[in-house]
């Protein structure tokens, strides 16, 4: 994390699961993420979201026959909630993110698509959602 992600370090997002359905990442309620209205700040939120997707498409990526280069094309979020505790993001879109790599590779062309995620906080209501806009397309290609 420090290497690749130094700002999720310091704000302490640790990666509680990664599989072929998706990936849950935790970040702490903490002084250096708390906002002047003593929640969590919506930039720490929005970092764990984009890592609870990205994660996925980086070890699709790494697994890919050919090299694949990825970007967020766009973003979006909705807050519901307040987070005052221990927020896990979840992403379950993972088949999606395999599946746009895969038809790039074999399309040559770039492939975009849609994931979502969600943040829990530890009384198990969602404080947060977010749309990331991923775009895939081979290297050279």
């Amino acid at each position: 994390m420090l290497m690749h992600l130094p700002m999720g370090f310091i704000a302490g997002l640790k990666i509680i699961k990664l599989d072929s359905e998706g990936s849950e990442i935790s970040v702490p309620f903490k002084f250096v993420n708390k906002n002047p209205f003593k929640s969590m700040y919506f930039a720490v939120q929005a970092m764990a979201a984009e890592l609870s997707s990205g994660i996925i498409a980086l070890a699709e990526v790494k697994r890919a026959s050919v090299p694949v280069s990825m970007l967020v094309l766009d973003m979006n979020a909705s807050f519901q909630k307040k987070a005052r505790s221990k927020v896990r993001v979840q992403c379950s879109d993972a088949p999606k993110i395999k599946a746009a790599i895969e038809k790039s590779i074999i399309s040559g062309e770039g492939q975009i698509v849609d994931v979502s995620t969600k943040g829990v906080d530890e009384d198990g209501d969602i404080v947060a959602e977010f749309g990331f806009t991923w775009t895939f397309k081979p290297k050279g290609k």
